[in-house]
């Protein structure tokens, strides 16, 4: 993975996620779908100045989308799920 280009595309803001942030600490990104997990822990310690204890990745299929006679498909991407063991992150200072 090159040093300059962006592992952390967005924050995946969801109820399920917000659910995550409040009980245990632990916050949702989208991120390259070619990232492994050393990269991403790198990239969250980087970017926010906080302690990263465990990253887990969910990698997840596009679907088949079809506009009239047309057939075509989303792009597939990988979230994942970054436990805090110190610190807390603020999107709107970042992202």
């Amino acid at each position: 993975m090159k040093k300059n280009s962006p592992i952390l595309m967005k924050p995946h803001l969801t109820e399920k996620a917000s659910i995550l942030q409040e009980g245990q600490n632990t916050y949702v990104f989208k991120v390259l779908p070619v990232a492994n997990k050393m990269e991403i822990k790198q990239a969250v310690e980087d970017m926010f100045t906080v302690k990263v204890s465990a990253v887990n990745i969910g990698n997840f299929n596009g679907k088949a989308k079809r506009v009239g006679l047309r057939r075509g498909r989303t792009s597939d991407w990988k979230k994942a799920y970054v436990t805090l063991s110190e610190g807390k992150i603020n999107y709107t200072d970042e992202l």
